[in-house]
């Protein structure tokens, strides 16, 4: 008798009572949030994870004429910067045209909202679109955790050090790249970070699972932005949205977790009413959203494993990949002393990439040279030195696996090298690993 009653008050249609009158500030928030969520999913790097999983070059279309004129316009017209606007390529998220982005979806989303309450003051709730648009924005949030969980739990967003990196000082690293070689470094704390924003996604996608997700996502994201506020990761704009998104779904059920969480009293069945009437209907609704969440999965899945093969950790590495040491060095027939004030003479040689290779100088900065190996030829080219153009060739000599001779023409000087390779795994950062019993910390 309990669950016939729950239900057939559930099948009534809300609006036809005076239990389901929405207060004035609860219709208007509920414009204006519909307005501005929706549009900053739809024009923003959001959509590209529900429509195009796995796909990391989908533009925005905040960035596509007409919305990138408006913006433009906005920023010369109102903002009163002058600048050129850095609109694509830069990784970052929180530009310039991206804040004034959002300052146009806001002024829009205000006026939006005085026209259409204005419009459609008679109307007591919006119960209907409601129910819609919070399954949108459960599958938004969702699916965009699952691109960020996927490439932390196959450890690419964080890669580990990389060779030239173990050689830095870290007095020279920036905020954001001590955060990305710390987590890098721990490769399972990265997975279970991972692990933790696509369980988010995975309770999103299921329907009965949603406000557990939601919770999910809310310490995920609370995470995320006190991490990029820390740390200076240019992704706090981004961020600080997908916290807002976990408390608007969370604010239907805000008074039920009140009462469990805090208050200590009982709750009452969820109020919000199912996207379709009848019990087969609901069925199909709720094998849909599961369906398209594991469509989501999958192909994030098989995006972020084939990355990790072409050009993550899983990728091959060059035959040649190492830190070389420079034991000795001639120029033009004259050997040069290991000395930090000859800025001609290289300490090391580093060999990380098939396309690039690195010379690490005597004060120990480091110069990145586009490169080519041709092991059958035993030849290197170098490409672009000095700003110019043109392609120089060395040539080695690898007699055994730990030593390597280096020469040929440089900068209209002839140079010869010879390299051992400098076994890096055992630097402390890579070599220590997990202990379970440690007589005294090991924190150097």
């Amino acid at each position: 008798m309990l669950d016939f009653a729950s239900r057939t008050a559930i099948d009534v249609e809300p609006s036809a009572t005076d239990a389901w009158r929405w207060s004035l500030t609860t219709r208007v928030a509920f414009r204006f949030t519909l307005v501005y969520f929706a549009l900053y999913v739809l024009i923003g790097q959001m959509l590209s994870g529900l429509l195009a999983p796995g796909n990391f070059d989908w533009p925005s279309l905040q960035e596509l004429p007409p919305l990138k004129n408006l913006v433009t316009w906005t920023a010369v017209h109102v903002w009163g910067i002058s600048r050129p606007l850095v609109i694509t390529g830069s990784g970052s998220g929180d530009k310039t045209f991206d804040w004034v982005a959002v300052s146009c979806l806001l002024a829009f989303a205000v006026i939006a909202t005085a026209v259409w309450s204005l419009l459609d003051r008679r109307r007591v709730n919006y119960v209907t679109a409601h129910k819609w648009f919070h399954l949108f924005l459960r599958f938004a949030a969702g699916s965009t955790m699952l691109v960020y969980g996927m490439t932390k739990a196959i450890p690419m967003q964080m890669p580990a050090p990389g060779l030239t990196r173990l050689l830095e000082p870290f007095g020279e690293f920036s905020p954001m790249g001590v955060l990305w070689a710390s987590i890098g470094a721990s490769s399972a704390y990265e997975r279970c970070v991972g692990f933790a924003e696509i369980a988010a996604a995975v309770c999103l996608f299921i329907p009965q699972l949603s406000l557990v997700g939601a919770l999910i996502l809310l310490v995920d994201s609370v995470q995320i932005f006190i991490l990029n506020m820390a740390y200076d990761v240019p992704v706090k704009l981004f961020s600080f949205h997908l916290i807002l998104m976990a408390l608007v779904l969370l604010a239907p059920d805000a008074r039920r977790l009140l009462n469990v969480l805090v208050l200590n009293r009982p709750a009452p069945a969820s109020s919000m009413p199912p996207l379709v009437r009848g019990l087969r209907p609901r069925r199909v609704m709720i094998a849909a959203q599961i369906a398209f969440g594991a469509y989501l999965i999958a192909m994030n899945l098989v995006s972020a494993r084939k990355s990790w093969f072409d050009f993550a950790g899983g990728a091959p590495r060059p035959p040649l990949y190492g830190i070389w040491d420079v034991e000795t060095m001639t120029i033009d027939g004259v050997e040069r002393a290991p000395l930090v004030t000859d800025d001609q003479r290289c300490r090391r040689v580093i060999i990380q990439t098939a396309t690039v290779i690195a010379f690490q100088k005597m004060d120990n900065s480091l110069r990145y040279v586009p490169a080519s190996t041709d092991m059958n030829a035993r030849t290197i080219t170098l490409t672009g030195l000095d700003d110019r153009k043109l392609k120089t060739q060395l040539n080695f000599d690898r007699r055994d696996p730990q030593s390597m001779s280096l020469g040929g023409d440089l900068n209209g000087h002839k140079i010869r090298m010879t390299l051992r390779l400098f076994d890096h795994t055992t630097m402390p950062l890579l070599h220590r690993g997990f202990n379970w019993v440690q007589e005294y910390p090991f924190n150097r």
